[in-house]
């Protein structure tokens, strides 16, 4: 199949090899800054109150920092939490899924780089929620 090329393709062809012009390269997708993920996820499973507390405190803050946007935090349904053993300890603020939550929106400096805090908890199915952080300047 030989078939001529048009004057015009011909001309397309030429202002692109003498162009300044660069085809992106995908193979360097995670160096390019401009690619790079915008959305983090943490999993607290397995962690005391006090241990998620820190943990998140301390994820969100060092995302702010990588200019991440997007934070998917998973606590778990409490399905396997210990709390109704104890009298002494709130079933609601007990389980992570309601704690750590209420732990980010009661810390003044957390909430000042947080946009938006989606949350899930009134799903029973549901043992996550999403943070959406301002971006840093």
């Amino acid at each position: 199949m030989n078939k001529k090329l048009s004057k015009k393709d011909l001309k397309v062809w030429k202002d692109f090899i003498e162009g300044k012009e660069k085809i992106y390269n995908k193979d360097n997708i995670d160096k390019d800054s401009q690619y790079k993920k915008k959305e983090s996820t943490i999993d607290l499973h397995g962690f005391s109150l006090d241990q998620a507390n820190n943990k998140i405190e301390k994820f969100i803050t060092a995302c702010f920092e990588k200019k991440i946007e997007k934070l998917n935090i998973i606590t778990g349904k409490g399905l396997r939490s210990k709390v109704e053993q104890n009298p002494y300890q709130s079933k609601d603020l007990g389980i992570l899924k309601y704690s750590v939550p209420e732990f980010i929106k009661s810390n003044s400096e957390l909430m000042r780089i947080i946009k938006k805090i989606e949350d899930n908890t009134d799903n029973k199915n549901s043992g996550f929620f999403t943070l959406f952080l301002k971006i840093k300047e």
